[in-house]
């Protein structure tokens, strides 16, 4: 599964740059990496990874502004079409592997 988080953020004043920078520096710390400004997308395992990332976004989110978060599946997120522009090398795509632990 995949993580988008979607800002809008102020910047008016030095203070509100100040919480913007820390905010975005703070999801690249958990693992976000950017796909265009002001969105962001992590990779999970599963649903409850999701969800416990959400509740740290809940937690580290700035009190202003606007923010925005999108769960969608691999296949989901495999979808996307790129109009312009290329896919960054941090947008690789997840490798499912099957364990096998009995040989033939």
């Amino acid at each position: 599964m995949r993580l988008m988080v979607f800002f809008d953020l102020p910047v008016r004043t030095k203070e509100q740059r100040r919480t913007a920078s820390a905010f975005r520096k703070w999801l690249v710390k958990d693992g976000y990496y950017m796909l265009q400004f002001s969105v962001y997308a992590r990779l999970c395992n599963g649903t409850d990874a999701a969800e416990k990332h959400v509740q740290r976004l809940l937690v580290n989110a700035p009190l202003s502004g606007s923010i925005r978060v999108l769960t969608v599946t691999e296949k989901q997120y495999a979808s996307i079409k790129i109009i312009a522009g290329k896919r960054l090398p941090s947008e690789k795509n997840a490798q499912n592997f099957q364990i096998s632990f009995f040989s033939d």
